[in-house]
């Protein structure tokens, strides 16, 4: 009982002793001790109740200072955000400005106060001095003599040597016109109609339409088109300066015509990449008639395919690969590529690269682990088989090396049925696994990357350095215009 409790208690006991000690009814004295309990246990609720409060107080006063802090954090994080908005604003305004047409198309900026001299620059370095070979043969001589005397004073001049200059010069231009005679007939037992054609004909076409352009010609306007990348505008005036005649309209269906006889060469291009054992797919914008489509390209071993079409699916690939392709798949993160299930997939490494670059860029303390771990295999990995197509390398040296960094492990995990599931994550909340590419074969396996790393396992030279995509052989041929002809043939340099 406390100090309060027992003055109240002594002061009825004493009221109690004295209504006793004068003859008052004992009944008062019940009443007075169950008020007094009823007091007692009002004073234990009381305080029960303030100690609650108090650690109420202590909950809220924690939590206090925990909002605090949170609320320091977000503020510097407002600071940081606010201060990536104006920079990322700036960085748009400016690619807006640069996006707009310009009297001058191929400027990129202010000069350069003290720019490079152009070409190479003299010394060792400068590697071959070439010149130009003379011709082969000869068509003319023409003799250039003195003249009559010396233009600075008037004396006479002596022949000391005769020296020799070649100039190679365009033949004067004049079309050849070759008038076919075509016999036409018909069958006498079914009646059918016979029409007969030279094999340098271009075209069935008699009457109006009769008059067209030879084979040669016709190479010349596809090249400019589809190797030059000229409107067929401008192919059309060329070919007026060499004395032909033709429309611009006339050029593109001479340039279509010709597409169709090469279907079949385009098919057996077709069927050289499907053989490849190592294939580097790759997509890119593209306009046929002003809608939107896609310019795919095939890259293999001997030949490099490209096909315009309107999808970017698995249907789009599977033309020109086969949904039965079970080569090295050399491919970027696009979904549709991990639906050929046949195929050993490699992750282009130029994307994993670029990726570990952007996430160290944005990395916060503690985030750039992972992205230098990514980075540092794949690089390792690429001197590697620099070392090995060098000859510096032999095949137990490789393998010691391999072992002794730990990519042995990395490699086990991709030899396995060459199928890659999960996803290539780019987006927020995604671990930084995912922005590197790392992904695993099952949903329950280990995670590892969906590549071959460039160990002797493949033939020598058959996957590429980082610095060479598939896009580069786009980009190559999106400089021609717009075309709905596709592109046919393998590209020179690529390999």
């Amino acid at each position: 009982m406390t100090p309060d409790g027992l003055v109240v208690a002594f002061g009825l006991m004493v009221r109690v002793a004295t209504g006793v000690q004068t003859g008052r009814d004992p009944a008062g004295v019940g009443g007075l001790r169950e008020r007094i309990t009823r007091l007692e246990d009002e004073n234990a609720a009381l305080r029960e109740e303030q100690q609650r409060l108090e650690r109420e107080q202590e909950r809220l006063e924690a939590e206090r200072e925990r909002l605090g802090g949170e609320n320091k954090r977000l503020r510097a994080e407002r600071e940081r955000l606010q201060e990536i908005n104006e920079r990322l604003r700036g960085e748009v305004e400016s690619l807006r400005r640069a996006a707009k047409r310009q009297a001058a198309p191929f400027s990129k900026g202010d000069p350069i106060a003290n720019p490079k001299g152009a070409g190479r620059k003299p010394g060792a370095a400068y590697g071959t001095r070439a010149h130009r070979r003379p011709p082969e043969h000869i068509d003319q001589v023409v003799a250039v003599g003195l003249p009559g005397c010396c233009p600075g004073c008037g004396g006479e001049l002596v022949v000391e040597r005769v020296a020799v200059q070649y100039q190679e010069e365009l033949p004067p231009t004049r079309p050849l016109v070759t008038c076919y005679q075509v016999q036409v007939g018909r069958c006498r037992a079914c009646g059918r109609r016979v029409q007969a054609r030279h094999p340098a004909q271009t075209s069935d076409a008699l009457g109006a339409a009769g008059t067209q352009l030879g084979p040669r010609v016709v190479a010349l306007a596809s090249w400019l088109s589809k190797g030059l990348g000229m409107p067929a505008g401008k192919v059309a005036r060329l070919l007026g300066h060499l004395g032909l005649q033709v429309t611009p309209g006339g050029v593109s269906q001479a340039i279509a015509r010709a597409a169709r006889r090469c279907q079949p060469t385009y098919q057996a291009l077709v069927q050289g990449v499907r053989a490849s054992p190592v294939v580097a797919g790759d997509e890119t914008g593209w306009r046929v008639g002003g809608a939107r489509a896609w310019l795919w390209a095939f890259v293999g071993g001997q030949v490099t395919v490209y096909r315009i079409a309107h999808g970017r699916g698995y249907t789009d690939a599977a033309a020109v690969l086969g949904e039965g392709y079970a080569g090295v798949l050399e491919r970027d993160g696009w979904a549709p590529y991990r639906r050929f299930q046949h195929a050993t997939h490699q992750s282009c490494l130029a994307h994993l690269l670029r990726r570990c670059r952007e996430l160290l860029a944005d990395a916060d303390r503690g985030q750039a682990k992972t992205p230098h771990a990514v980075r540092r295999i794949l690089e390792h990995a690429l001197a590697l088989r620099a070392a090995r197509d060098a000859g510096t390398l032999d095949a137990r040296q490789l393998a010691a090396e391999v072992e002794g960094q730990g990519l042995g492990k990395v490699r086990v995990c991709l030899v396995g049925d060459g199928r890659v599931s999960g996803r290539d994550g780019c987006g927020a909340g995604t671990a930084p696994g995912d922005h590197v590419g790392i992904q695993a074969h099952d949903q329950s396996g280990p995670p590892c990357l969906p590549a071959h790393l460039p160990f002797p396992r493949l033939p020598s030279g058959c996957l590429r350095p980082p610095r060479w995509r598939p896009t580069s052989a786009v980009t190559c041929s999106a400089t021609s215009p717009r075309s709905p002809t596709p592109g046919i043939g393998a590209a020179d340099g690529m390999h």
